[in-house]
C-alpha cells in the first residue's frame, strides 16, 4: 500500500508538469502556418512527462524558469558535476522523499485514500480497453480478403487499418466497385508510419492518468494531429494537383468510430478539407526552421531546473 501511495505521488506530479507542457502544445498547435506532421512530434513531450518521471537538468529550460516560483527538483542522479537527472515536484507535500515522509498526517490519509481510487480506475479502463481491441479484431475475422492486406466488411462504414503487427486496411462492403486508390495510400502511410501503435500507446498513457482532465483533451488534439499529419504525408507523394481529388474522396467517406484503427474517415472532416486545401511543401528553408524550432520546444519542455 505504501509503495502504491507513493507511485502514485509521482504519477500526480508528473501529471501536473505534463499539463504545463501540454498547454504550450496546444498553443502552439494555434499556429497555422506549423504544419500538422510537425506538431504531432510535439505531442511526445507531455506523453513523455506522464511516462517519465525523471529527466535532464538544464538552466535554460521552462522547469527552470517555474522553479524560481513554485515547483521543487529532487535530484535522483548526478554522475558529474554538469550533467544531473532529477524528478520535478510540483505538489510539494513532503518533507523527505525517498521514502517519502508526508508535511502532515492528513496528508499521507489524502494520498493513501486517493492512490486505491487511481489503481482501480486505471486498471478498469485498461481492462475496458482491452476488451475494445480485442472485440474489434475478433469482428472483423470473416472480412473478405481483396488484395495484399486490403480486405472488405459489412460491420464497418468508415475504411480504417486495424492491427499493429499484421495490420489489415479493412474497407466497407459497399466500397466494393469504388475507386481506392488514394484510400489505401492513406492507410498504407498509417501503417508505415507506425500509427496504430502510437494510438495504443497514447490511450494507455492517458488510461494512467485519467484524473487529470486536461490528459483527455491532450489526447483528443494528438488524435486529430496524427490524421492530419497522414493526409499531409500522402499529399506530399500524389502533389497538390491532386489535393482537391484528395479531398473530394475524404468527402465520400463515412465517419465512424474507432479506437484502437486509424480511420481514413477520422477527425473531423472540416478541419482536414481546410488543412488540405491549404497544403504546401516544405522548403529546405522552412524545414530546416521548423526542426529547430522542435528542437528549442523538447529542449525548454522536456529539461529540468538545474
Amino acid at each position: 500500500m505504501f509503495m502504491l501511495q507513493e507511485v502514485f505521488y509521482w504519477i500526480f506530479n508528473m501529471s501536473i508538469t505534463a499539463t504545463i507542457t501540454g498547454v504550450i502544445i496546444m498553443l502552439v498547435r494555434l499556429i497555422k502556418k506549423i504544419p500538422r506532421r510537425v506538431t504531432v512530434f510535439l505531442w511526445i513531450i507531455p506523453f513523455l512527462r506522464m511516462t517519465f518521471p525523471f529527466g535532464p537538468n538544464s538552466p535554460y529550460g521552462l522547469m527552470a524558469l517555474l522553479s524560481k516560483l513554485t515547483t521543487k527538483t529532487i535530484i535522483v542522479y548526478q554522475p558529474t558535476d554538469d550533467i544531473a537527472f532529477s524528478m520535478t515536484n510540483s505538489v510539494m507535500a513532503a518533507d523527505t522523499y525517498f521514502p517519502i515522509t508526508y508535511k502532515v498526517n492528513i496528508l499521507e490519509d489524502i494520498f493513501r485514500l486517493a492512490s486505491v481510487v487511481w489503481i482501480i480506475v486505471s486498471l478498469a479502463i485498461l481492462l475496458m480497453l482491452a476488451v475494445t481491441y480485442f472485440t474489434t479484431i475478433y469482428e472483423i475475422k470473416d472480412s473478405t480478403h481483396i488484395k495484399d492486406n486490403i480486405y472488405l466488411s459489412e460491420k464497418i462504414v468508415s475504411p480504417a487499418v486495424y492491427g499493429i503487427v499484421k495490420p489489415k486496411i479493412i474497407l466497407p462492403a459497399s466500397y466494393k466497385n469504388s475507386d481506392i486508390e488514394l484510400i489505401v495510400l492513406h492507410e498504407k502511410t498509417h501503417i508505415r508510419s507506425l500509427d496504430n501503435l502510437w494510438r495504443i500507446i497514447a490511450f494507455v498513457i492517458v488510461a494512467v492518468h485519467w484524473f487529470n482532465p486536461l490528459s483527455w483533451l491532450f489526447l483528443k488534439g494528438f488524435l486529430a494531429d496524427l490524421e492530419l499529419s497522414c493526409d499531409e504525408r500522402v499529399l506530399t507523394k500524389i502533389g497538390y494537383d491532386r489535393a482537391k481529388d484528395y479531398a473530394a474522396s475524404l468527402l465520400e467517406s463515412k465517419q465512424g468510430a474507432t479506437v484502437f484503427a486509424s480511420a481514413f474517415g477520422g477527425a473531423k472532416i472540416r478541419t482536414r478539407i481546410e488543412n488540405i486545401l491549404s497544403f504546401k511543401k516544405l522548403t529546405w528553408l522552412s524545414l530546416t526552421v521548423f526542426i529547430a524550432l522542435i528542437g528549442a520546444i523538447f529542449y525548454a519542455l522536456l529539461t529540468n531546473a538545474g
